[in-house]
């Protein structure tokens, strides 16, 4: 069993904990602290049907699989990191920022723009599309690409869209849209990073 204590939190979200892996710095640890478990197994569900296809994991996260702990069961994931090993920050951290330079708000769009384009030739599913729930791993001071690393899979009753390739690229299609307009939405006090966003 794996102990985790308070020194290895890294953040939270509306379900989940998130903890460093304290036998692999590289490596973090989901559990579950509110609601069920269904939406962390149709997550880890849908990891495995990537695997399958044989994803490059350029935009995700690898999943490891699932380990007991003294929290309960967690969800073992790759940990994300900047070029210096210290964990990145979500997108949302970048663009509420108003002191970037040029250079680093041509990095964030121009990881942005990768991103979308991964998510759609590999047809990647996701339930939300939302910053805080995207890291941005700085490869760089200025470069770096975003890692979804929360709300993966296909919430659909019948979730046909998972198999199907043209369903699911006009499901995304429809995602990247709305991710579109909260990223513009969020940087409207960085008149830099929403020039280059545009262009």
């Amino acid at each position: 069993m794996i102990l985790l204590n308070a020194s290895d939190f890294v953040g939270k979200g509306l379900h989940r904990e998130c903890y460093i892996h304290p036998n692999d710095e590289q490596l973090c640890i989901k559990i579950v602290v509110a609601g069920d478990l269904s939406e962390s197994k149709r997550e880890q569900s849908y990891y495995k049907l990537l695997q399958k296809r044989g994803i490059n994991w350029n935009i995700l996260p690898r999943f490891h699989g699932v380990i007991e702990t003294n929290m309960g069961a967690g969800a073992v994931f790759d940990l994300v990191r900047d070029f210096d090993g210290k964990v990145s920050r979500t997108l949302e951290y970048y663009l509420s920022c108003e002191q970037l330079d040029n250079a680093e708000n041509s990095g964030i769009s121009q990881a942005i723009r990768m991103f979308k384009q991964e998510l759609y030739r590999q047809s990647i599913i996701t339930m939300t599309l939302s910053p805080k729930n995207i890291m941005y791993k700085k490869a760089g001071p200025y470069e770096g690409r975003l890692i979804l690393i929360d709300n993966i899979g296909n919430s659909d009753f019948i979730p046909i869209c998972s198999y199907i390739d043209c369903l699911a690229k006009k499901k995304i299609r429809r995602k990247l849209l709305r991710f579109e307009q909260t990223v513009l939405k969020m940087s409207m006090h960085n008149k830099n990073l929403q020039q280059c966003l545009i262009n």
